[in-house]
């Protein structure tokens, strides 16, 4: 059994409160870029080898594992493969960054209303990206916010800095908020981020400590948020991976992998730990 390597005191306080008492402990994880590995269809996502097993296992000892995404929760669950596996029969998919939240135990779904701004804004959105030259963008609807990636394009980058001034207008229009992530512009309703979500969830479950992976700069919200528990007693671990080369967020970390098969070795450690105490 091997300890990774933990770059902070925070982090080593972190793992050591989650270790000692596991059943006050939350596993929060994004999906993409930390469960599953990023790829250019979002459809095509899918977890990395192991992941889900390493979630099963620590899923016997915490008191909450859950899964926090961008994406609708339903669609998250599906991709994941968690409704199917017998491990992980009390995990929580909350999605739309915490608007919907998914509880195997039920496999029902609870969701808050979406803001009228998101139907103007997709509505809007076609003649916009016909008018700046990217009509080939790809829009992923998440039914309560708007993705506009870029990374199929020729020039990834360039189209990327080409529309966060036209996208940002028509968040203020409508009322949403932009949020950048790696080669894709979001559409958010404002007030909801992975922060809220995580709050909420800590609050839920009364947790002492957590362990919150994530990549992408959407990521950050509940790194800060995190952070911020710290002061109030709550031990953390934050794992990034360096799948989305997110600095700040990587800067922020307490543990750094460089992809989802990282993540794995990470919780199966943790795991491990857990059953040697």
């Amino acid at each position: 059994m091997s300890t990774p390597v933990i770059q902070t005191d925070a982090g080593l306080a972190g793992w050591a409160a989650i270790v000692a008492d596991p059943a006050t402990a939350v596993i929060a994880s994004d999906f993409d870029g930390v469960l599953s590995p990023l790829v250019e269809d979002p459809a095509l996502s899918r977890p990395a080898e192991g992941a889900l097993d390493a979630l099963a296992r620590l899923a016997r000892s915490v008191g909450q594992v859950a899964i926090v995404t961008g994406r609708p929760a339903l669609v998250a669950t599906e991709l994941s493969g968690v409704s199917a596996h017998p491990g992980l029969g009390e995990l929580v998919v909350l999605g739309h960054y915490g608007l919907e939240r998914w509880d195997a135990a039920t496999g029902k779904v609870t969701t808050s209303p979406v803001p009228v701004g998101v139907a103007t804004a997709r509505g809007r959105l076609p003649e916009l990206l016909t008018e700046v030259g990217l009509p080939d963008a790809f829009v992923e609807d998440k039914e309560s916010s708007l993705a506009v990636h870029t990374r199929r394009l020729d020039d990834p980058t360039g189209a990327f800095e080409l529309l966060r001034g036209p996208l940002t207008a028509l968040a203020e229009e409508t009322e949403l908020r932009l949020e950048p992530g790696n080669l894709v512009l979001e559409l958010r309703p404002p007030g909801i981020d992975k922060g809220v979500a995580i709050r909420s969830l800590i609050e839920s479950t009364g947790a002492r400590s957590i362990l919150y992976a994530g990549d992408d700069l959407g990521d950050l919200a509940a790194f800060r948020a995190i952070s911020e528990e710290r002061e109030h007693g709550l031990n953390a671990v934050l794992l990034a991976t360096r799948s989305s080369n997110a600095t700040e967020l990587i800067e922020a970390a307490d543990i750094v992998v460089d992809d989802p098969s990282g993540v794995v070795t990470v919780l199966t450690a943790l795991s491990d730990a857990i059953s040697a105490r």
